[in-house]
């Protein structure tokens, strides 16, 4: 597989697994402390990673769950955070300047702190209660961290609300490194010649429901746009028919991730009506991977780590079919604003 090292990759996925003890004492032990709700709090793309697994314990968990962006709440407050409070930062660099002052934000109103780093001895970890290293980079980052925060939710799950199938869960997960480098190729040949196919196409619609949406949206702003300067309109399935099925013609690209939890009707849907007027609907759903050995629940619960990891390949032919780097920047970094 094309700039694809699969020891490199295992070893990523594994370390994010094997934290489900050090994480699941951790929030016993924030839960016995006192701890009364938990927050997201996360800047740019990575922020994302987060939703998947606050949006399961939103949905799914009588313990409170909140979600702000990390440059904004230091503006707009949340009442909700404070003393009882632990605030969950992710970042691969850990030295992201707006996560660094929404940490130091949540500190100053008596919450604590969890981070879940990539890199070493940064201010995201220095600052942290807890941290939890795993080092990755952009590549395998995704996935790192969609597993990462989802064992935060299953352990609030298991300690809140008595979740029976914690340890089932759990083992699962652990076989996934393995299956998630089957999937990328699996996915290759597909990612090759699609590639190919839209070097040159410039505008996208990228649709997703459930835990896919986070992906969809990801893949939209932090690959197609930062990445590779490309035009994407994302939107959420829920959302495509209240505007933006009035920018359907013929030739309109539209991506559409199916993933498998209960919202998957909802992405089902846009397909039906998308076929209908386009002839670029592209269509890529986590059913088409064996995954052997992980149940129904847990594929719903991994779908945007899947699709990460079948994604990343058509990343890197799309940096090569474009001549187009994926580490190229206009902007991003190269000025203080």
């Amino acid at each position: 597989m094309l700039s694809f090292d699969p020891a490199a990759y295992i070893s990523v996925q594994k370390g994010a697994v094997a934290l489900a003890g050090p994480i699941d004492e951790a929030i016993r032990r924030e839960l016995d402390a006192g701890m009364r709700n938990i927050a997201f709090w996360g800047v740019g793309g990575v922020a994302y990673l987060n939703m998947p697994a606050a949006r399961l314990l939103q949905t799914t968990s009588s313990f409170p769950t909140f979600v702000d962006m990390g440059a904004e709440v230091i503006h707009t407050d949340n009442v909700n955070v404070g003393p009882g409070t632990l605030v969950v930062f992710t970042s691969v660099s850990g030295t992201t300047k707006e996560a660094i002052a929404a940490l130091e934000y949540a500190k100053s109103k008596g919450a604590r702190i969890l981070t879940l780093t990539g890199t070493k001895g940064t201010p995201l970890e220095r600052l942290a209660d807890i941290n939890f290293f795993n080092e990755c980079a952009d590549p395998t980052s995704s996935e790192n961290y969609y597993l990462q925060t989802l064992l935060i939710a299953l352990s609030i799950k298991r300690h809140v609300d008595g979740y029976a199938d914690y340890e089932r869960v759990v083992g699962e997960l652990q076989r996934l490194p393995e299956l998630l480098v089957e999937v990328k190729a699996g996915f290759t040949p597909r990612a090759k010649l699609f590639a190919e196919e839209i070097k040159d196409e410039q505008h996208h619609i990228i649709t997703g429901s459930g835990n896919a949406w986070y992906e969809a949206w990801y893949y939209a702003m932090c690959i197609l746009e930062e990445m590779q300067w490309i035009w994407t309109r994302p939107v959420q399935a829920s959302d495509f028919f209240h505007g933006t099925l009035e920018l359907l013609e013929k030739d309109t690209s539209v991506w559409i991730l199916k993933g498998e939890d209960a919202a998957r009707p909802l992405a089902e849907r846009v397909e039906r009506f998308a076929k209908t007027v386009s002839e670029k609907v592209r269509v890529f759903d986590t059913k088409d991977f064996s995954l052997t050995g992980i149940s129904s629940d847990v594929r719903g619960m991994v779908s945007p780590a899947v699709f990460a990891a079948a994604f990343e390949r058509l990343s890197v032919h799309l940096e090569q079919v474009r001549d187009h780097k994926l580490t190229l920047r206009r902007y991003y970094k190269k000025g203080d604003f």
